[in-house]
């Protein structure tokens, strides 16, 4: 008994860092675990949440989104300003589209296709056919970043996430400045909430 006990704990010792690695050190690997914590956020406001929702969130990169979906006004903010942007942004992932993005994916069969290498992008498609919307193609955007992959965009049936955002902050700051898209994103924030 001991000698079958002691065989399955070495498994379990041996398979446990084998299987986190997978999940976080490919592309493939870290969009299953993305989506696999996103799918697990329920609509209370407990510890657990916030744990798969700040799992979730440490699968995207956030200061690349924030240059990206900010643009040309990105490098006319200072350090703070940056900052400050994108731990918003974070919450707002957190409060607002994780929450929209397990609704939509929870109860969906989850089909990947190949992985495609670009030059500084991986790219991993996945089609589910969803019970109203029909059969959605969604491609992850991936870069590694300090050894690990993460989300830098998603395009859903051909429209990108970064480029949406980028789209909506734009008419926001050119109606009422950078501290106008602040407090917009904050009221939507504190609305979620």
């Amino acid at each position: 008994m001991k000698r079958i006990l002691s065989t399955v704990l070495l498994i379990i010792f041996i398979a446990t860092p084998l299987c986190a690695e997978t999940l976080g050190s490919s592309p493939l690997g870290s969009v299953q675990q993305l989506l696999g914590e996103i799918r697990q956020i329920k609509p209370d406001p407990s510890a657990e949440k916030q744990k798969h929702s700040q799992s979730a969130l440490s699968l995207f990169n956030l200061e690349e989104i924030s240059k990206k979906a900010l643009g040309k006004y990105w490098s006319k903010l200072n350090e703070t300003e940056q900052e400050k942007f994108q731990i918003l942004l974070g919450k707002l992932f957190v409060h607002v589209a994780f929450p929209s993005s397990s609704k939509f994916f929870t109860k969906l069969d989850l089909v990947y296709e190949k992985t495609i290498k670009n030059k500084t992008v991986v790219v991993v498609p996945l089609t589910v056919a969803h019970e109203k919307e029909g059969e959605v193609g969604i491609d992850f955007h991936l870069t590694q970043n300090k050894n690990k992959w993460q989300v830098v965009d998603v395009i859903l049936d051909g429209v990108s996430m970064r480029n949406n955002l980028r789209s909506q902050f734009y008419k926001v700051i050119k109606k009422k400045n950078f501290d106008g898209l602040i407090r917009k994103m904050n009221k939507k924030l504190i609305a979620s909430q």
